[in-house]
């Protein structure tokens, strides 16, 4: 499941948006979403690609015509909107959540998320800012698990660790998400761009 706010000016990406400006930053994210969807969503895949839009009524929007199924997030705060989706995790069918601003993120990554599944209750995948780019579960998360997480800090996986009471976790490939002109930057210089 992509986790993914509609690409509105001045609604997506607005730390980095303000080290690069609104447009750039819409820009980029559009594009990290149509190849995230496209890499994700290919036929062939041992999984099923749905993507949860935020705000619910964007899910009209023309950008998600010919897209994978589509779902809201929902009301509350992050941790409530992916625990709503994490419930419904079980060994014959676990469900992993990924953000929408991955430009390194493979089909490859899916896959040993999955397979890291079959012996633990929890996969997360770390973000070498302190936070997470995946979380996924095989079986439904203790009601508490993004309890008091602090969101958009380098705090946030160590916040849920600490809340998966009596589940087993497992760490899945670390990844970048791009979040401030320092990251893009970063970016840009290992694909061969310039910002």
């Amino acid at each position: 499941m992509v986790f993914a706010k509609a690409p509105r000016l001045g609604q997506v990406k607005t730390r980095l948006a303000a080290d690069i400006g609104a447009e750039a930053a819409l820009d980029f994210y559009r594009r990290c979403l149509t190849a995230l969807i496209q890499e994700l969503g290919s036929p062939g895949r041992d999984w099923r690609l749905r993507i949860a839009v935020t705000p619910d009524d964007a899910l009209g929007d023309s950008i998600w015509s010919g897209a994978a199924e589509r779902c809201p997030q929902g009301e509350g705060d992050l941790g409530e909107r992916m625990l709503r989706y994490l419930t419904g995790a079980r060994p014959e069918a676990p469900v992993l959540i990924v953000g929408s601003d991955l430009p390194d993120l493979t089909a490859g990554h899916i896959e040993r998320a999955l397979h890291a599944l079959a012996n633990h209750d929890l996969v997360i995948g770390p973000s070498p800012d302190g936070g997470y780019w995946l979380i996924g579960a095989g079986r439904s998360p203790p009601a508490i698990l993004f309890e008091t997480v602090r969101w958009s800090t380098p705090h946030a996986l160590e916040d849920t660790l600490r809340n998966a009471t009596g589940m087993t976790v497992a760490l899945a490939d670390t990844l970048a998400d791009i979040d401030d002109g320092a990251s893009f930057r970063e970016f840009m210089a290992r694909a061969g761009s310039q910002p």
